[in-house]
């Protein structure tokens, strides 16, 4: 059964955004010893660009938190809806190159200009390092996904010649 693209490409967002969470919570207990956040995406940083963005005033860290999640899953669900365009139009493996340079660029530029991080060539090696794996995790599930509940890559079979 072939799912519809656009079905498919939110069911992919949502798997790459559970790879990526779980990314963070296979690094958070491998690397015990680091305290907080691993990098800005793991951090109260998403849910205070959420509260700036909509003007909410001051929250709490449980708010921005909440908001942080709430921005996790459904920007990274809704964002499955790019790799299954870029799919449909120039096919794999350009597509999940494409989609990823664009994830990572957004990234990039987005934190630093509303979240005022650094900008990423001062970011620490090991929050680089992080960033890049758990996006990563995130843009190879939504492509797996993807490949999963699309069209079948076999050609389709021919009918036998007569005899």
């Amino acid at each position: 059964m072939t799912v519809p693209w656009p079905v498919r490409s939110i069911l992919g967002g949502t798997a790459g955004t559970a790879a990526l969470t779980l990314f963070y919570a296979t690094e958070h207990r491998v690397r015990r010893r680091r305290q907080g956040p691993l990098d800005y995406d793991d951090s109260l940083v998403p849910g205070q660009i959420v509260a700036s963005v909509l003007h909410l005033g001051q929250v709490s860290g449980r708010e921005d938190y909440e908001l942080g999640m709430i921005l996790r899953w459904g920007y990274g669900s809704a964002f499955g809806l790019w790799h299954g365009l870029l799919r449909r139009r120039i096919g794999e493996p350009g597509a999940s190159g494409v989609f990823a340079a664009t994830l990572m660029s957004a990234t990039f530029s987005l934190f630093p200009v509303l979240g005022r991080t650094p900008p990423p060539w001062r970011w620490p090696a090991d929050v680089m390092a992080t960033c890049l794996g758990t996006h990563a995790a995130y843009v190879a599930a939504v492509a797996a996904v993807d490949d999963l509940l699309g069209p079948s890559s076999q050609p389709a079979a021919r009918p036998a010649a007569a005899a």
